[in-house]
C-alpha cells in the first residue's frame, strides 16, 4: 500500500469541485496510490506503475530524472530487444528489472514473474527494490553504487560485459581502470589529482550531485562508467556528460582532463602532464619568442571539422572480430581506449603498445575516413614518429648545453632553454607526434633555432629546420 504522506500529497492538490452560474456539478478527483502492491516473489521491486505509459513507479514522485531518464536506451530496452531480431531468453535478464545492475542476488523482478511491469532497464534495476523507499522515503535511501569490474554482482558490469557486449571487461585493461596511479593515490592530500584520477573526485569537480553508494567512503574508485556516461540523461550521444565533438576543453568530455599543464607555467615550471587536449586544437606548446607568435594555432588534420568526433575517433573505434567461420567472437567497443592497439591471437585489442608497427592495428584511421587505407595511416605515422623523435633529439642535445642560470626555479620567468625542454617532453609523450605532427615539428624547429640565436649553440649540420610534415603526410 502506498503510504499515507504520498496518499495526503495527491489528496492536497486534488480539486474537489468545480462550480458555474449554470450547475452546481461537483467534479471529484480520487487520489490514486502511488503504487500497486508488487507480487511477493519479485522480491520488492516495484516496476511500472503504469506499464503503457511506460511510468515507473519511482517516477511519480521523481519526475525530473523520469522525464530525462524516459529519453535513454535504457527506456526502451525491452522494445529493442524485441525489435533486434535475435532475442532469446538469456537476454532478458539485462533488459528487464531485475537482480542484474544492483546488489540483489536472488531471483527476483522480471525473472521471478515474468510480469510486464518489470520491462525495461528502469530505476531499480540500478538503485535496488524500492518498496520500502516507497512506503517510508525517509527511513531508507536505495542509492546506486558507481563502482564496476569483471565479475562483481553489482552494477554496470552486471550486464555490459561479456563477448556480446564487453564495456566493462575491455575497461577493466585501461588506464581508466588504474587504481595504482599517483594520481588517485594522491586524490585524498591533492584534490587537484582526484578531480581527474578518482571517480568521486571527478563528480564533485563537474558539480554531479554525490547522491551513490559510495559517496562518503574513502575507497579508490577510479574513472569508472558513471563517470563518462549519464545513467539518467541522453541529452548527449551515448549518455555522455559532455559531448565529444566540441573543439573547447572545457566542454569535450575527453579534453575536460586531459587538458593540464600543456604550456609552460612560470610559477611550477612543471613539464607538460596531459596536454592532448590543447595539442590537438594547436594551442599547446612553448612558443619561442622570434619565431612563433604567441597566439599562433596551428591547425592538424586530427584537430580538425573533418574529424568530428576527435578524440573518440581512433581511440574509441568499434568492431566486430569473427572466427574464420565468420561467427562473432567479440564485439569490441573501443573501451581499452587503445588508437593503434596490438591485437591478440583472435583479433581483439590489448592493452598494449608493445608489439611491431607492422602488428598495430589501424584501421582506425582508415575507417574514420582520415586516411585512405590502414596501410596509409601506419606510414604517416611512422613519417611523423621518425621526424618528431630526430627534431627531440637534437633539441635535447642543446637543451644539456644552457647555462646552469638559465633553469632557475621561483624566478617566475620561462627562459628559452626552459621553454625548449618544455616542448622536447611534449615531443615525447607518447601520441603527440600523432595528435598534431605540424604543431609539434614547427615547435620544436622554432625552439632550435631560438636555442642557436640566444646561446649560440649550433644543430647537426645538414638537419633540416624547414617545416616538411604538412608536405610529406598529404602524398
Amino acid at each position: 500500500m502506498p503510504s499515507l504522506r504520498a496518499t495526503a500529497l495527491l489528496a492536497a492538490t486534488a480539486l474537489a469541485m468545480t462550480l458555474t452560474s449554470c450547475t452546481d456539478t461537483k467534479d471529484v478527483l480520487v487520489a490514486k496510490p502511488l503504487f500497486t502492491q508488487p507480487p511477493t516473489a519479485a522480491d520488492s521491486f516495484l516496476g511500472y506503475s503504469d506499464t503503457v505509459a511506460k511510468m515507473p513507479a519511482c517516477g511519480n514522485c521523481h519526475s525530473g530524472i523520469y522525464s530525462t531518464w524516459k529519453e535513454t536506451k535504457h527506456a526502451s530496452a525491452w522494445a529493442d530487444l524485441q525489435a533486434s531480431g535475435h532475442a532469446m531468453s538469456s537476454c532478458e535478464e539485462c533488459h528487464t528489472v531485475n537482480g542484474n545492475g544492483n546488489y540483489v542476488d536472488t531471483i527476483a523482478g522480471w525473472l521471478a514473474t515474468g510480469d510486464a511491469r518489470y520491462h525495461d532497464v528502469q530505476c531499480e534495476s540500478c538503485h535496488g527494490p524500492g518498496l520500502q523507499h516507497a512506503q517510508n522515503p525517509d527511513a531508507t535511501q536505495p542509492l546506486a553504487s558507481i563502482v564496476v569490474g569483471v565479475g562483481l554482482t553489482n552494477g554496470c558490469g552486471e550486464c555490459h560485459t561479456g563477448s556480446h557486449n564487453p564495456f566493462v571487461d575491455e575497461w577493466a585493461k585501461s588506464m581508466h581502470a588504474d587504481t595504482t596511479n599517483h594520481g588517485i593515490l594522491n586524490a585524498a592530500s591533492r584534490p587537484e589529482c582526484g578531480a581527474c584520477h578518482s571517480a568521486r573526485g571527478v563528480l564533485a569537480a563537474w558539480g554531479v550531485p554525490g547522491d551513490y553508494l559510495e559517496e562518503n567512503t574513502t575507497q579508490l574508485i577510479p574513472v569508472t562508467c558513471a563517470v563518462c556516461h549519464d545513467p539518467h540523461d541522453a541529452s548527449n550521444e551515448y549518455q555522455l556528460r559532455y559531448p565529444i565533438d566540441v573543439r573547447n576543453v572545457n566542454q569535450n568530455l575527453c579534453m575536460k582532463c586531459h587538458q593540464y599543464d600543456a604550456v609552460p607555467n612560470p610559477a611550477t615550471k612543471y613539464g607538460p602532464m596531459s596536454p592532448q587536449g590543447p595539442l590537438l586544437l594547436g594551442q599547446a606548446g612553448w612558443r619561442a619568442p622570434d619565431f612563433m607568435s604567441a597566439t599562433d594555432t596551428i591547425y592538424g588534420t586530427h584537430g580538425s571539422v573533418a574529424n568530428t568526433d576527435l578524440c573518440a575517433t581512433c581511440h574509441m573505434h568499434k568492431f566486430n572480430v569473427v572466427d574464420s567461420a565468420g561467427a562473432s567472437v567479440w564485439n569490441y567497443q573501443g573501451h581499452e581506449f587503445q588508437a593503434t592497439p596490438c591485437l591478440d591471437s583472435i583479433g581483439v585489442p590489448e592493452p598494449t603498445s608493445n608489439c611491431g608497427i607492422q602488428q598495430r592495428d589501424f584501421d582506425a584511421c582508415s575507417s574514420s575516413g582520415c586516411h585512405g587505407s590502414a596501410d596509409a595511416a601506419r606510414s604517416a605515422y611512422t613519417t611523423a614518429e621518425t621526424r618528431i623523435a630526430d627534431l627531440a633529439d637534437q633539441l635535447d642535445s642543446l637543451v644539456v648545453q644552457a647555462p646552469d642560470s638559465e633553469f632557475v626555479a621561483g624566478d617566475n620567468h620561462i627562459t628559452t632553454a626552459e621553454g625548449a625542454k618544455f616542448n622536447v617532453e611534449l615531443a615525447q609523450m607518447e601520441g603527440s607526434a600523432v595528435h598534431n605532427p605540424f604543431l609539434m615539428e614547427t615547435l620544436l624547429t622554432a625552439s632550435i633555432k631560438q636555442m642557436e640565436k640566444d646561446y649560440g649553440l649550433q644543430a647537426a649540420p645538414g638537419l633540416n629546420l624547414n617545416n616538411i610534415l604538412s608536405t610529406e603526410l598529404r602524398r
